[in-house]
């Protein structure tokens, strides 16, 4: 009976302690920017709000509406999308007080809709 318990702990604790890969993040694994290079670093994309002003278009990541530059935004949809966010998306990481984009993700319509986008 006490074996039994151990094994089932054992296990438990491998289990809890073991990393598995995040279902959410795996509609960016295949995605690379116009030069080839991969998006995706394991951790850093995910969905974001956006939104087009003057300047460009800028997104939500971790509090801060980061201004996104004009030749990392792709328009197309993502595979596995659940719409949140209507469609925007987001790659890249913190830098020296803010963040770099190393892909950003907007619906094909924002490519036609948006004077400012071209």
């Amino acid at each position: 009976m006490r074996r039994g318990f151990l094994l089932i702990c054992c296990t438990a604790a491998f289990l809890a302690f073991t990393p598995m890969p995040a279902k959410a993040h795996d509609i960016y694994s295949h995605l690379t920017d116009k030069s080839g290079r991969s998006c995706c670093r394991n951790s850093d994309c995910q969905a974001a709000p956006y939104r087009v002003t003057p300047s460009g278009v800028q997104m939500l990541v971790k509090g801060a509406w980061v201004l996104v530059p004009r030749e990392r935004v792709q328009y197309r949809l993502l595979d596995g999308d659940t719409g949140e966010t209507a469609g925007g998306h987001w790659c890249g990481e913190p830098y020296d007080g803010g963040f770099i984009t190393y892909c950003a993700f907007l619906p094909p319509t924002m490519a036609l809709t948006s004077p400012l986008l071209r």
